[in-house]
């Protein structure tokens, strides 16, 4: 049995396999190929237009597009005792377990869906399709979460 055949405990943060791999790939591919764009770009010494602000603004872009990669490796949620920290693309919020009514992976989203008492419907980035039967069984055990949390009431 490998690592990503094992259960995680109930408690254990829920954390996206493929995606996050993905996106750490593609971080490093836009370093180097936006870095090696910028050097081969033609300079004015060898009759092309681009200077060296064009080239740093190049490599730029490729460090901008890493940083929006890396922020993707970092999607995440958490229980904790007060509710599930979630961390997604550009918000990390807590869902008090009280508030949170229903937890839905369907209709084709690409992640969970928190439905919250007060009809907000929060992403759970950190579960998602992409991962098959590991996203589905990830969303299993964060309802058995809030059903948990929630004193044995069924959610919803």
């Amino acid at each position: 049995m490998n690592a990503h055949d094992t259960t995680p405990a109930p408690d254990a943060p829920f954390v996206p396999r493929r995606g996050r791999r993905m996106a750490l790939s593609a971080a490093v591919a836009a370093i180097v190929l936006f870095g090696v764009i910028a050097l081969l770009l033609p300079g004015p010494d060898s009759g092309g237009r681009w200077g060296p602000l064009d080239k740093l603004m190049v490599w730029g872009l490729g460090l901008a597009i890493a940083a929006l990669m890396y922020r993707y490796t970092r999607i995440a949620a958490w229980p904790q005792e007060d509710g599930l920290k979630v961390r997604n693309l550009m918000l990390t919020q807590t869902l008090p377990w009280s508030h949170i009514e229903d937890v839905r992976f369907g209709g084709g989203e690409p992640w969970v869906q928190a439905e919250m008492v007060e009809g907000e419907t929060i992403a759970v980035m950190a579960i998602q399709r992409a991962d098959g039967e590991f996203g589905v069984a990830e969303a299993h055990r964060l309802a058995a979460l809030v059903n948990r949390r929630q004193g044995g009431q069924a959610p919803g």
